[in-house]
């Protein structure tokens, strides 16, 4: 179905960026295939970052960021592939602990066989899963789903603030890509602002940002989600040069979710504008 829809939409390529798994890959290829249209073997992955630590009362603490990885090994063997085996471990410990802390928080119709049933695998079990519970069991507690309450819920209580916010991985990012070296994958980070930034601002990004790229090209990555679908066009345009004087790709993703975010729109993104360019690609395989 997602392939089928990019196809109507034009799109040329698309890369399956999974969380912590490259699960649907055969399927999501074949698919492409059928349609003509280019298939990258993708997942993204939540890890430690370290090296820019968020600010705290008590202190400062590690950052979770979203990373991503094109042309990803399949061999269950690889090394890379055991990582993701670890991860998806922590996933589900993490999930159990999400289950609980909601009950005690006044989530008590929440569970994990209702969680499995949204997200149709225990392994697929991800925060906008127990978001969409929250909405569907305890509507009296975080109100009727709207675009503004569903950011609500993560910022109130999923999210890094939030009030059952469980952290999701204690991975530092460069043990995960050290596990790829030696093999074709290529790293961007996802949504570096989001991730990055406590505040997003022009002044915050220019002064942060470049900082940020050196040390994440030193750490190996290539790419930055510069063209990211959930930032206007003159913050894309920013990122974008940015990424190009630090030397490194500006990749792109418009973060579709399904009807899990219904103001994305697959390859155009929250505000409908988002184009990434062709030869991005082309600079993906040629990073290899």
């Amino acid at each position: 179905m997602l392939a089928q829809k990019a196809h109507d939409l034009g799109i040329s390529a698309i890369a399956l960026t999974d969380h912590d798994t490259t699960a649907s890959h055969d399927d999501m290829a074949a698919a492409c295939e059928d349609l003509g249209i280019e298939h990258v073997s993708g997942l993204e992955v939540s890890l430690r970052e370290n090296e820019f630590p968020k600010t705290r009362p008590g202190g400062p603490v590690p950052r979770n960021v979203h990373v991503l990885a094109y042309f990803v090994p399949l061999d269950p063997v690889h090394p890379l592939q055991q990582k993701l085996t670890a991860l998806r471990h922590d996933r589900d410990v993490r999930n159990r602990e999400l289950v609980v802390t909601l009950q005690r928080l006044g989530f008590a119709d929440l569970t994990l066989d209702y969680l499995v049933t949204l997200a149709n695998s225990v392994d697929s079990i991800g925060r906008p899963h127990f978001a969409q519970a929250m909405f569907d069991l305890h509507p009296e507690i975080v109100g009727e789903k709207t675009d503004v309450t569903w950011n609500q819920i993560f910022v109130e209580w999923l999210g890094s603030e939030g009030r059952a916010y469980i952290p999701k991985t204690s991975m530092p990012l460069e043990e995960f890509v050290d596990a790829a070296k030696g093999s074709d994958t290529v790293f961007s980070i996802a949504h570096p602002l989001v991730n990055y930034l406590d505040s997003i601002t022009s002044a915050n990004i220019e002064s942060t940002m470049p900082r940020v790229m050196a040390s994440l090209r030193e750490r190996g990555f290539a790419g930055i989600e510069a063209y990211y679908g959930s930032t206007n066009a003159d913050v894309r345009a920013l990122m974008v040069k940015l990424t190009r004087d630090a030397g490194m790709i500006p990749t792109g993703g418009s973060d579709y979710h399904g009807n899990y975010k219904q103001d994305v729109s697959l390859g155009f993104g929250r505000t409908g504008d988002l184009r990434v360019p062709n030869e991005i690609l082309d600079e993906l395989k040629a990073a290899r």
